[in-house]
């Protein structure tokens, strides 16, 4: 017997289980995304994940079936558009995908996690409107290029950044020496500060990138090889 609503209105394209079915396939697939970026220390988790993807399958059946009665779907006639709920989805979230994104100098985070919100939308939107392999193979396929570009570094977006501070007596021996450590780093300077005190010594500020985060033995193996360093620094930015 079909399940109905609305005296006026039997849905009988969607039944009921089937769209609880959709949730939650979009959850457990929205939950596989946020738990890679939640190894990652990301912003946006697992449970963002989870609401982004149910919440964006949520309104794509909203969209399908939600207004049957008015688009045209029981007479044969049709009067509005039934994906204008789903379409609001994939504009509505870049607000969302915003508040994940932070600048830090010339530093940027969260690009990937941001577009990460913004694709496990559309997985949602995918489950909602039926299409399980899809869905499914599009989340397997981003959590595997995820995974494999994080171990495989290709592109500039993969680079580590790192601050690393110096206080040292003499700026004018120091400056050849850090540059000299820098090439052999292989790391590059994406921003800079000198200030010279009234002391004589002299700061540096630089936030640097490069494949891989500049190790704690290496920042203590080139204070070492040199006597002008009075202190220094190395936090990476995540």
């Amino acid at each position: 017997m079909p399940i109905s609503f609305f005296p006026s209105f039997e849905l009988a394209t969607a039944p009921v289980l089937d769209c609880c079915i959709r949730l939650v396939v979009s959850c457990i697939l929205g939950a596989l995304v946020g738990i890679e970026r939640s190894n990652r220390f990301k912003e946006a988790g697992v449970r963002t994940h989870i609401v982004v993807c149910c919440g964006a399958a949520l309104c794509m059946i909203v969209s399908k079936y939600g207004f049957a009665d008015l688009n045209g779907i029981l007479d044969g006639s049709r009067t509005s558009d039934p994906a204008r709920v789903a379409a609001q989805v994939v504009s509505g979230i870049g607000f969302l995908c915003a508040g994940v994104i932070f600048k830090n100098g010339s530093t940027v985070r969260g690009l990937t996690t941001a577009a990460v919100l913004w694709f496990t939308a559309g997985i949602g939107l995918t489950v909602g409107a039926g299409f399980y392999v899809i869905g499914v193979f599009a989340t397997l396929m981003t959590l595997g290029l995820m995974i494999f570009l994080h171990r495989h570094a290709i592109g500039g977006d993969a680079f580590s950044a790192n601050r690393l501070s110096f206080t040292v007596k003499n700026g004018y021996d120091f400056n050849g020496a850090l540059m000299r450590q820098l090439e052999e780093w292989d790391a590059q300077v994406a921003e800079s500060k000198v200030n010279r005190r009234r002391d004589g010594t002299t700061e540096y500020e630089l936030t640097v990138r490069r494949r891989e985060e500049i190790t704690y033995a290496e920042m203590k193996t080139f204070m070492e090889s040199r006597e002008d360093i009075l202190s220094c620094s190395n936090s990476p930015i995540r």
